[in-house]
């Protein structure tokens, strides 16, 4: 890690945070939401050349968010990953393993990809340019896994040498999709990975929130409206309708493959509610029928940060609004996170949604980068 950034993580001012959520193929989505972002922000700095490390001083992701936090970190455009997720995701999405039973897809297409992304870069390597956090699993032991590149973390002497590559490697690695992943974690033993989305922190927003303030991580920024901003990506999500009967009658191989994602949802609707308790937030989304928004509630005596979630509910009506009939009939397949066919009108949709919904406004004057 260079001086530079080290002093970046450790100084006095206001903080930015930027959180991606997992969701295979749908990553695709988000990055419509981050190239509006990344053009807002061009314009609001007069400068053209500004990239999203520029501006958040942490950017962390889970399985798919973890490729473009990565990616990101290194300083490349929205557009640029834009491009490569358009280019390979039919490969990645595409190539079926020959050994079916222990996952779908050959893992080859994502290893080949992120090797040309991230080369032979470590955790530690100087051009990172910015703080960053991969979420996995570490299967073994059941653990939740936030690999941070900050020098004075706890861990961060026996995890410097792992090679990002391998360390968003083993955040993809979603069960039954792609095989696990085993590397070597220190003192010679060795820790099988999978996805980091099959935890709390599919959505790890709240996560990072968390490292980000807890006195047992290393960065310990303050919190405050004007002192912490945290902006959340999804990558879609729907409302579940299925027919009482066929869910009565599942038998156990059926509820082995539903129940991770009932839980996964489960805990994206837990992380907003929670950090929507911990602020004002200007983008806030309805959690259920019964508790709403949280606009009237607020836990802290004063917001404990300022959050934005960017999502799109992936259903007909959605559809119809964004001007896309002919969307309607597939949203069940849009939904699907391994259909790589599907990648360039969830590009279409990530870019529409964003262009209505995201707003210059959103981003406090406090958070503005100081000019030189």
């Amino acid at each position: 890690m260079n001086a530079d950034l080290l002093t970046r993580l450790t100084s006095q001012g206001p903080k930015r945070i930027l959180a991606l959520d997992g969701g295979g193929i749908r990553g695709v989505l988000s990055l419509g939401f981050l190239e509006r972002i990344e053009s807002l922000l061009r314009a609001r700095h007069q400068n053209n050349q500004l990239r999203l490390c520029d501006y958040f001083d942490l950017i962390g992701g889970t399985s798919t968010g973890a490729i473009i936090a990565g990616a990101l970190a290194i300083g490349m455009e929205v557009a640029d990953i834009k491009r490569r997720y358009l280019d390979l995701g039919g490969k990645i999405f595409g190539r079926k393993s020959w050994r079916a039973w222990r996952a779908i897809f050959d893992v080859k297409a994502l290893e080949e990809e992120l090797l040309n992304l991230f080369g032979d870069r470590t955790l530690d390597d100087a051009s990172i340019r910015t703080g960053l956090c991969v979420v996995t699993k570490r299967a073994d032991t059941g653990s939740t896994w936030p690999l941070i590149n900050h020098p004075h973390g706890k861990y961060f002497e026996m995890n410097r040498t792992m090679l990002l590559r391998k360390v968003v490697r083993a955040s993809t690695a979603a069960p039954m999709y792609f095989v696990p992943a085993k590397y070597i974690v220190g003192r010679g033993k060795h820790g099988a990975f999978v996805d980091g989305g099959v935890s709390m922190a599919n959505n790890p927003a709240l996560l990072l929130f968390l490292i980000a303030t807890l006195k047992e991580f290393p960065f310990r920024w303050p919190t405050g409206e004007e002192k912490l901003l945290l902006v959340s990506i999804g990558t879609g999500h729907w409302d579940r309708r299925e027919n009482v009967d066929i869910v009565s009658n599942r038998r156990l191989w059926d509820w082995a493959r539903e129940v991770p994602t009932m839980l996964m949802n489960d805990a994206n609707w837990q992380n907003q509610l929670m950090l929507q308790y911990l602020s004002n937030s200007t983008t806030a989304w309805p959690i259920d029928d019964e508790v709403g928004d949280l606009s009237d509630d607020l836990l802290p005596a004063q917001p404990a940060l300022t959050y934005l979630r960017y999502d799109v509910r992936l259903d007909e009506q959605t559809m119809r609004d964004l001007a896309l009939p002919q969307l309607a009939v597939k949203v069940e397949s849009l939904s699907r996170m391994s259909a790589g066919e599907n990648r360039f009108e969830l590009a279409m949709i990530g870019e529409k949604v964003a262009e209505k919904e995201l707003r210059d406004e959103h981003f406090l004057n406090a958070f503005d980068l100081t000019m030189t």
